[in-house]
């Protein structure tokens, strides 16, 4: 099996705050809040182990020291049965300790308080009356000792009571919005939403002033610890060869890389058949002329259409390609020979969708190719170096780094390519109206000026088709959607409400200009409950 820690992030080197998720959908949030304020977070499942976090609350010696943990919100109420619990050890920890909504009724309930079922639902902004004091030091007017915010509240259950704790916050429907017991605190509300006035300020003063955090999260100094960590793990000696897409996260991996080790690094771009119109040939041009980088191509598109004849399923699908791409990268390195390493682009939504740093019972999403679709045994160590990062926090990097526009502008693309956007089989003429009908969708939005602003924008296509009506003949033809949507880190996702002659010109050209089309949709479901990739 492949050593999947070679480099996998920071965390092992970098003090930090714990987020335990309990499946609320703010989760990923709090991390992000975190790190923008300055402080590293992970997310680990609610049920990690207590011994696991011991040893890093006494971690020394740049370790990895866990310097406070945060308990997620959660969908689940405290009174059902089988609610995510964490060990309740935990919230006895000599550490500073942050419910938040599910996180701290969690804590009050376990220790003796009383949560109510579904009393007095809140749902949206409420107006919190606050203490000066942990928490909320220096948000009350000067010389108050009490203040006013609003809050986004979003729960069922409520905490009723709480002895032993000192109330520092409350509601006119929610008596314990905000309390505190030692260097333990709890808030029924969401700090971490923007919806919550001094939201920010909130959590600033739990890392730093409670927590004692320092600041060690930016990207100059994630690129500078990220090149010395490469350097250390690969050694004067190790070869790299690295999986090149083209797409942001692969060609940020790999200019990471040749900084660190230079002509030890070799990059391998695949045309695989999957992607998208002109794709190859940018990819090409763009790292022959902007990086000294060897760049070895392999023509595959026979091998991996092969693969995928007659394969329905997207989890098979995905399976096929990442370990076709696997044995393809291991026969080029065999070409080469010495080669110790295996780079990947692998981030960290692909972590979490592909239940790599969930709980037992967490579900897997979808597979990745180069996380879930990877086979049991692999002869290449893997490095991971953005392995840690959300997409936004990859193009900033790949800003800094000096990344060519073509491909710092790009949209995102999926590793297993148009497979991801074609249901069912994989056949020659649903990639040929996929790619054709996606290079259009870019094109318009190139032309009306929206393409800066959206996330993602593609076609699908998949095995239903519809009546129409070409010249005057009735014609049975493909249906084609069209997916858009704008988000910031792809672990949730809204549709875009284009204006109607941008869709309207996107249909026209569809149905005129790619030939077996007849009716052509626009998706309008958001991440969640629908994932951005159909497949």
């Amino acid at each position: 099996m492949s050593d999947r820690n070679s480099i996998i992030g920071n965390q092992k080197a970098k003090d930090r705050v714990v987020v335990l998720d309990f499946g609320g959908q703010y989760s990923h949030l709090i991390v992000r809040r975190c790190r923008e304020l300055g402080v590293y977070a992970e997310l680990l499942p609610y049920d990690t182990p207590v011994e696991e976090l011991k040893r890093g609350i006494e971690s020394e010696g740049g370790e990895g020291k866990i310097n406070g943990i945060i308990l997620s919100g959660s969908p689940f109420s405290v009174h059902e049965p089988g609610s995510p619990r964490c060990n309740s050890e935990i919230i006895d920890l000599d550490i500073p300790i942050l419910g938040i909504c599910y996180g701290a009724q969690l804590i009050a309930y376990t220790k003796g308080g009383v949560v109510g079922e579904g009393m007095k639902s809140e749902f949206g902004r409420a107006e919190l009356i606050f203490e000066d004091s942990g928490l909320f030091y220096g948000l009350t007017e000067r010389g108050s000792e009490s203040g006013k915010m609003n809050v986004w509240m979003s729960h069922g259950d409520l905490i009723e009571q709480f002895d032993g704790a000192d109330i520092i916050g409350h509601t006119m429907n929610t008596p314990v919005a905000a309390f505190r017991i030692a260097n333990t605190y709890g808030v029924q509300f969401h700090p971490e939403v923007h919806h919550t006035d001094k939201g920010d300020k909130i959590l600033w003063n739990f890392l730093y002033e409670i927590c004692g955090c320092e600041r060690n999260w930016a990207i100059e100094s994630f690129i500078n610890d990220k090149i010395e960590d490469i350097k250390r793990v690969i050694g004067a000696e190790g070869r790299v060869i690295c999986g090149l897409s083209g797409g942001i996260d692969s060609s940020t991996t790999a200019v990471l890389i040749n900084k660190a080790i230079g002509d030890r690094l070799t990059c391998i771009f695949v045309d695989n058949g999957l992607l998208r119109e002109g794709e190859k040939e940018m990819v090409i041009t763009t790292f022959k002329n902007n990086f000294n980088m060897k760049l070895v191509f392999v023509d595959a598109k026979e091998r991996f259409l092969k693969g995928l004849w007659g394969v329905k399923d997207a989890e098979v699908k995905r399976k096929v390609i990442g370990e076709l791409f696997i044995i393809i990268f291991e026969e080029e390195a065999n070409k080469l020979g010495n080669v110790d390493f295996l780079a990947q682009g692998t981030i960290y939504p692909d972590r979490i969708e592909s239940a790599g740093a969930s709980s037992q019972k967490s579900s897997r999403i979808k597979s990745h190719h180069n996380v879930g679709g990877l086979p049991e045994k692999l002869e290449l160590k893997l490095v991971e170096p953005i392995a840690d990062l959300y997409k936004d926090e990859v193009r900033e990097v790949a800003k800094e780094l000096g990344m060519p526009l073509p491909i710092l502008n790009q949209h995102p693309f999926p590793g297993p390519g148009l497979a991801a956007r074609v249901i069912g089989e994989v056949t020659e003429e649903k990639l040929r109206i996929c790619r054709e009908a996606s290079d259009i969708v870019e094109a318009e939005l190139e032309n009306s000026g929206w393409y800066d602003k959206v996330w993602q924008a593609f076609a699908i296509v998949g095995d239903d088709v519809a009546t129409g009506v070409l010249g005057d003949a009735r014609s049975l033809g493909r249906i084609v959607m069209i997916r858009v949507v704008e988000s910031k880190e792809a672990m949730t996702a809204d549709f875009v409400k284009l204006p109607y002659d941008v869709l309207e010109s996107m249909s026209k050209r569809i149905t005129n200009e790619v030939k077996g089309v007849t009716w052509v949709t626009y998706a309008i479901s958001s991440k969640p409950p629908a994932t951005i990739e159909p497949c």
